[in-house]
């Protein structure tokens, strides 16, 4: 079995190689294809990248000519997957490699097709210290919320990074969204075919904005909109 795993990079370079250490020592019995696709970073991530993976084994990487968003990161990757399983993995380092064993598991064991990472699962959701402020805590409750109706999930965290799908589905969606809309774009895609999705806890180390977040408020009116566009009126959606 082959799990690839993405990661969107832009003006990482303080994690990129700590993650790719993480990840390459990973205790995973299935082999793994890296896709990394630079977004137009301008801070040393993209040369960072160039000297230390171009010629590696198991890495594929791709470099966007101007900054286009995390959804068109992974939509450039999407093409060239070749795994069975399809992890998406932020290169910031909010969220730990160790998690991807209970990860795969369900899919693995064909409980599901789609596994998504919750931050909150299991914890007591308004006092959890992965989160940087409580605002954010709150809004991304609501926005989870508003997904479950829409989409008839029962979901503790629609907008978690870490979404797992098995790899023939993933190859099949059409995406649309470039930026962080992906997000509630596939989540919505994924409920329109008829597929649950699974949750397991992972761990998380949210980061501030003064150390390089790059959501804003302004991100969960655009997941407002996307959740109406490809949940709601799903005449508007494309699916496979």
């Amino acid at each position: 079995m082959l799990i690839s795993i993405i990661i969107p990079v832009f003006n990482e370079k303080k994690t990129i190689l700590k993650l790719i250490y993480k990840i390459k020592k990973t205790q995973l019995i299935h082999d793994k294809e890296i896709i990394i696709v630079d977004d137009n970073s301008d801070d040393g991530s993209r040369e960072l990248i160039k000297k230390n993976f171009k010629n590696s084994k198991n890495f594929k990487i791709f470099y966007h000519k101007k900054n286009s968003g995390k959804g068109a990161a992974i939509k450039t990757a999407q093409k060239a997957i070749r795994g069975d399983i399809v992890i998406i993995q932020d290169a910031d380092l909010e969220y730990n490699p160790l998690d991807y064993q209970k990860l795969i598991y369900p899919i693995i064991k064909k409980k599901t097709k789609v596994v998504y990472g919750s931050r909150v699962l299991g914890k007591k959701r308004y006092s959890n210290k992965g989160f940087t402020s409580i605002v954010r805590i709150f809004g991304n409750h609501m926005l989870t919320i508003l997904s479950n109706i829409i989409n008839n999930q029962r979901l503790t965290d629609a907008h978690t990074c870490y979404k797992v799908f098995y790899g023939d589905l993933f190859k099949k969606i059409k995406l649309k969204e470039n930026d962080f809309c992906f997000c509630p774009e596939v989540t919505s895609k994924i409920a329109n075919l008829g597929y649950k999705i699974k949750e397991v806890p992972i761990r998380y180390n949210g980061r501030k904005y003064s150390e390089g977040k790059k959501i804003r408020s302004s991100d969960a009116v655009k997941a407002v909109i996307a959740l109406i566009k490809y949940g709601l009126l799903k005449k508007w959606s494309i699916y496979l």
